[in-house]
């Protein structure tokens, strides 16, 4: 009986130990998925100071100043690897009518393609969104550039003023950095869709781009210097 008793115990410690290295390692993933988060929030953030402080960009400034919210992608793939469907990691933000910004949803772009001109790797885009519609139709998941919503170019070098930004009839505009200096980039064809694990990561429990974006169930600071980089880019 003793010997039993011995073998039931080994057996316990050994069922504990194996617990506490799952749970460990859960924990670990957890705390890297985490950092990955933080680690595109904080590269975001240095994309729209980086394209807002380009000279030819006084045009993205002031359609952001009016926009109804932005998806950022501080990388994105080469052109020829867009062929057959592939994409990066982005950041969804909405504005809402007191003109602050919402804490980011993440999201993926893929299976489409970006044009590029001259065949130039577009280090860093940026979709502004100037419609209601767009922005509601990005947070139900799913939305094809160009087909579900229409998507231009963003102007570069001329005289357009903010006061018309809202009568152009365009849900989305693009504005792409290749090496310190803007490209155009169509991303006519790129599908954006939620990405549900990273948002539960960043925020610590399961939660919905319309939670995150619209209703604002959620906030994470580390995410404040981001949307203070949003705001500072607004044409005054």
């Amino acid at each position: 009986m003793q010997m039993t008793f011995r073998a039931n115990r080994r057996k316990f410690l050994s069922f504990i130990g194996a617990s506490a290295l799952l749970l460990g390692a859960g924990a670990s993933n957890l705390a890297h998925a985490g950092e990955a988060q933080d680690q595109l929030v904080e590269k975001a953030k240095f994309t729209i100071t980086n394209v807002a402080a380009q000279s030819e960009m006084e045009q993205f400034r002031k359609l952001l100043a009016v926009a109804k919210g932005v998806v950022v992608f501080p990388q994105v793939l080469k052109a020829g690897f867009f062929v057959g469907g592939a994409g990066g990691s982005g950041l969804l933000l909405g504005k809402n009518e007191a003109g602050e910004w919402s804490s980011p949803a993440f999201y993926r772009m893929g299976q489409g393609s970006i044009g590029l001109q001259f065949g130039a790797q577009a280090n860093e885009l940026v979709l502004v969104i100037m419609t209601e519609k767009g922005l509601q139709a990005i947070i139900n998941n799913q939305v094809k550039l160009g087909g579900d919503l229409s998507a231009a170019v963003g102007p570069v070098g001329t005289t357009l003023g903010a006061s018309t930004t809202t009568n152009l009839k365009v849900d989305v505009f693009s504005f792409a950095i290749s090496k310190g200096l803007f490209i155009g980039a169509s991303v006519e064809g790129s599908i954006l869709s939620s990405n549900s694990d990273s948002n539960e990561s960043y925020y610590g429990k399961p939660i919905t781009s319309q939670q995150i974006v619209i209703d604002r169930a959620v906030n994470n600071a580390q995410a404040d210097g981001l949307k203070a980089a949003l705001t500072a880019a607004e044409a005054k």
